[in-house]
């Protein structure tokens, strides 16, 4: 009897060791690519762009067929990214607009419960410097090697809100390599880690490494009409072949790609891969400069699916040892409440518009309860309100240099402000609101508004506006986006922070 006692005890307290272990919080690592729309990936079809880590992560792990940016621009959808709010609820109105100090990251989430988390890479919601109250340690991450705004080859970085120094390299090579570093760190610190990846790449102006350059040599003569955008040599706009910009934007995504191997391999290597959750995606749909404007209606700055539709992969062995695909429309405002879940902490005390995506991959869920909204709200209505900076403006003021001029100056500055009245025309601008298949799409102009009601289960390129063919639905969207906006306001007036 005592015999049978103590065999039964190991085995309690050895299923207790397994349930700890299994119960073992993930690392995370989110990696985002700039201006890198749905279409320009070889698993989702398209005819020139070579992207085999990311075809492989498809494969292998979960698949979001409909995964979406935040907003059509780059500062708000990361400003969702951080906070799991839509960006007009803190400000981010629009690129070169800043977060605000009060916003909860999920960086601040997630160092409450013993992560280390790391930035690398674009930031572009505030400056980097020290001393910032927007650099990435002020909003919870303990180290980071970064940007203002965007990069290409041999970057100029800063680290940990340093004199930005100028790193030789191709770009995402560097960010990884950094990355891998930051990884070793936390091993020896014996502490899970949160690792925010944002690629300079694809981002216009275009620069490659030769040999991917020459994997697309075949298609410069396919594509000569002219194009605008900002050339290397002066910082300015100019026009240049389309084939000539493709080829160097290919080799931009075919160089990320790589690169998002070589940490793939890492963790493969080092022991990790199994419970590291590692997840891609894209900040905006496809610039207009470098779109083939297919299979999707709209770019970039767009509210149509061709602006708003990015990948989105993640792989999580532990978690999803089988490949899965999924419809279910996901955004990403939903990864903090998703990391949340995951490291076992609660989300802020506040609005969210993002939701935990969890259910998907445990199969319990097959349609987003709640719908999803978009609005790029029109920064002009703003003009006339009495309005004081939210953050002292020579913290907004960037110092990492970049090859685009803005204001004739390479670096950028950043603004936010409080809102003493805020104007019923605050409600104009693009919007659309996603609630099943069906997208409602507004357009405000002084004729009055456009709307256009979209069945994207039958018409994925938003080519028959069924606004007249379905009244009921069309009001129905447009209360709810109405609704939804009011929301917005309130937060807006910073109302959320109380």
């Amino acid at each position: 009897m005592i015999h049978f006692f103590f065999i039964g005890l190991i085995l309690l307290i050895s299923s207790r060791n397994c349930l700890v272990m299994a119960a073992d919080p993930p690392n995370i690592i989110l990696m985002m690519g700039d201006d890198h729309g749905w279409e320009e990936t070889g698993y989702n079809g398209h005819p020139h762009v070579r992207t085999p880590v990311l075809d492989r992560m498809a494969a292998e792990g979960l698949q979001f067929r409909r995964f979406y940016a935040g907003h059509p621009n780059c500062s708000p959808t990361r400003a969702s990214f951080l906070t799991g709010r839509h960006p007009n609820r803190m400000g981010t109105f629009a690129p070169g607009w800043s977060i605000r100090p009060e916003e909860i990251t999920l960086a601040d989430k997630l160092a409450a419960t013993g992560y280390r988390c790391g930035h690398f890479g674009k930031w572009h919601v505030g400056t980097v410097k020290s001393g910032s109250p927007l650099n990435p340690g002020a909003m919870g991450f303990h180290e980071w090697l970064s940007h203002d705004n965007f990069f290409e080859l041999n970057p100029s970085l800063s680290r940990n809100g340093g004199p930005p120094q100028v790193i030789q390299g191709e770009s995402s090579e560097i960010l990884i390599d950094e990355t891998i570093s930051f990884i070793d760190e936390c091993r020896n610190r014996k502490q899970p880690f949160l690792a925010v990846v944002w690629f300079g790449s694809p981002h216009e102006p275009y620069s490659g490494l030769p040999q991917d350059l020459a994997l697309y040599d075949d298609i410069v003569d396919q594509y000569p009409e002219q194009v605008a955008l900002t050339s290397n040599e002066t910082g300015l706009r100019t026009r240049r072949p389309k084939g000539q910009v493709l080829r160097e934007r290919y080799a931009e995504i075919t160089a990320m790609d790589r690169s998002i191997g070589t940490l793939r391999n890492y963790l493969k290597e080092s022991g990790l891969r199994e419970n590291t959750v590692l997840f891609y995606c894209g900040d905006n749909g496809t610039s207009g400069e470098s779109a083939l404007r297919t299979p999707h209606r709209g770019v970039k700055s767009s509210v149509y699916e061709g602006g708003i539709l990015v990948p989105g992969l993640l792989e999580w062995p532990a978690g999803i040892p089988t490949p899965q695909q999924t419809s279910v429309r996901a955004v990403t405002s939903d990864l903090l409440p998703t990391v949340c879940r995951l490291a076992g902490q609660s989300v802020p005390q506040r609005p969210l518009d993002g939701i935990d995506l969890s259910p998907i991959w445990e199969r319990k869920i097959r349609v987003r309860p709640q719908p999803l909204f978009f609005w790029m709200l029109k920064t002009s209505a703003l003009s006339s309100s009495a309005r004081t900076p939210w953050v002292n403006p020579d913290q907004q003021v960037g110092t990492t240099p970049l090859v685009k001029l803005s204001g004739g100056k390479p670096t950028r500055t950043f603004q936010n402000f409080r809102y003493a009245d805020i104007p019923a025309s605050l409600s104009e601008g693009a919007r659309a609101v996603i609630d099943g298949d069906y997208k409602l799409v507004i357009h405000s102009s002084t004729d009055g508004d456009r709307v256009e009601l979209f069945q994207l289960a039958d018409d994925p390129a938003e080519t028959r506006n069924l606004k007249d063919d379905l009244p009921s639905t069309t009001a129905e969207l447009t209360r709810k986006l109405s609704h939804w906006q009011l929301q917005i306001r309130n937060s807006l007036t910073g109302a959320d922070y109380n």
